[in-house]
C-alpha cells in the first residue's frame, strides 16, 4: 500500500512542478487514464503527450491528498484539485480517482470524479428548491 501511494504522491508532485520526468515508471505502457469532464488518453506515450502539451498551457497550484482507499488491486485517492489556465480561467474541485494497479505495481488504468467545490443547500429557504441560475459544471 506504502509503494502505490508513493506512486500517486509522485504522479501529484509532477503536474504541481510541470515536469513529467518518470511517467513511464508510473503507468503500464497500454495505461487508460480517464480526466473528470471526458477526455480519455490510451497508453503511456498518450499519457505523456497529454501531460507535457496540457503544462504549456497552464499550471497547476493545488493537489492536496486527503486520504487512501486500498482493496486488492485498486486504490481510491480522494483529493482537492486547483489550476491556472494561461487564458485567466482559475478551476478548482474536489474529486476522487480510481486507480487500477497491474502485477508491476505500475498505473493500469486511472479514473478521476470531480465535484463542484461551490455547495449549497437547495431548500434552505423552504420545501421547494431553489436552484442556482448556472449552467451546470460536468466533472
Amino acid at each position: 500500500m506504502k509503494e502505490r501511494e508513493a506512486a500517486v504522491r509522485r504522479w501529484f508532485a509532477m503536474w504541481l512542478a510541470g515536469r513529467g520526468e518518470g511517467i513511464d515508471q508510473l503507468f503500464a505502457p497500454k495505461a487508460v487514464y480517464i480526466e473528470s469532464w471526458g477526455p480519455q488518453y490510451q497508453g503511456m506515450e498518450a499519457i505523456r503527450h497529454w501531460f507535457s502539451e496540457w503544462n504549456t498551457r497552464g499550471r497547476v497550484q493545488q493537489w492536496e491528498i486527503r486520504q487512501f482507499f486500498h482493496k486488492e488491486d485498486q486504490t481510491v485517492v480522494q483529493w482537492y484539485f486547483r489550476n491556472a489556465m494561461e487564458d485567466g480561467r482559475v478551476e478548482a474541485f474536489d474529486g476522487m480517482s480510481l486507480i487500477r494497479w497491474d502485477e508491476e505495481g505500475k498505473i493500469a488504468f486511472l479514473q478521476e470524479f470531480g465535484c463542484n467545490e461551490h455547495r449549497y443547500d437547495p431548500y434552505a429557504g423552504g420545501p421547494v428548491p431553489q436552484f442556482r441560475k448556472e449552467p451546470a459544471r460536468w466533472f
